[in-house]
């Protein structure tokens, strides 16, 4: 099944798309929203509607958000393909490499990806496959059940200001900012991905393929950041985990590759599609 969440004239939709339609769910199901629609495991509640329910709407009209636009957590891995940590200089270590995003760094497939106004000009590329939290994930999460508490997975583009990611130490500020971190272009369930470790991932900048990897090449693959992540803090339905990025990022190539306003970036994963957007400055 493949979930989208949209704006409409009254707010925040969520749905399923069925061909070339999006079949409305909040109008049919008694969630708030789609993080409840998540925790409540209503999927099969979900799938009999859609076999039984023509479209509401044109998925290619619509306004898309966020796959999740109002997640509790989102949680980034860094240096989590090998190819990646060798370009970028960095050391083995034992654990993984982990920040966060905020929600509001947040933008949709078909939106732009914003580049700052004035503070910088390093805006950089990052494809990376999106994990979102199914049922509560409870504190010491065993890697033999992580993936059993995954709801799905989408494609990402944690576009960062590269900049300002190294003012100090601490990512945070080069990885936050506004409409960066794109999702889309929609969530496809985990019962059609029954291994998130044999997907092909790719980037492209303005057609040219920049990233071309393979999610076999993690170092901590996705069962294994949720056993780690769990060792400190439970996941809860509709959390998100951004797993890392394989080698060929923009400001380690010679000379430095950095999107510009008017550039279109794409990042395909398979089994789960392409997610598109432009670049436009703030």
């Amino acid at each position: 099944m493949k979930l989208v969440s949209y704006l409409l004239h009254d707010g925040v939709h969520y749905g399923a798309v069925k061909g070339g339609k999006v079949v409305d769910l909040k109008t049919r199901l008694p969630h708030a929203d789609f993080v409840a629609f998540i925790a409540a495991g209503a999927q099969e509640q979900a799938q009999k509607l859609l076999d039984r329910e023509e479209g509401d709407y044109d998925y290619d009209a619509l306004t898309l958000l966020p796959v999740v636009p109002n997640p509790g957590k989102i949680v980034c891995i860094g240096i989590n393909y090998e190819d990646h940590r060798v370009e970028a200089g960095r050391d083995r270590t034992e654990h993984p490499m982990v920040f966060a995003r905020y929600a509001e760094s947040q933008t949709a497939h078909r939106s732009p990806i914003k580049r700052a106004r004035k503070s910088s000009t390093q805006l950089d590329y990052e494809a990376e496959l999106l994990v979102v939290m199914g049922r509560r994930a409870p504190r010491y999460t065993s890697r033999k059940d992580a993936l059993k508490y995954v709801f799905g997975y989408s494609c990402y583009n944690e576009a960062c200001h590269r900049d300002w990611q190294f003012h100090t130490r601490q990512l945070m500020p080069g990885k936050n900012f506004e409409s960066t971190g794109a999702s889309g272009p929609w969530i496809v369930t985990a019962d059609e991905i029954p291994d998130p470790q044999k997907l092909k991932l790719q980037m492209r900048l303005n057609g040219k393929t920049m990233q071309d990897a393979h999610t076999s090449q993690m170092v901590w693959p996705v069962d294994v950041l949720i056993e780690y992540i769990t060792s400190w803090l439970p996941l809860n339905p509709g959390d998100l985990i951004v797993s890392g990025t394989p080698g060929g990022v923009g400001f380690k190539r010679t000379p430095p590759v950095f999107m510009q306003p008017g550039d279109s970036a794409e990042v395909e994963i398979e089994k789960i599609g392409i997610l598109s957007n432009t670049i436009a400055d703030e």
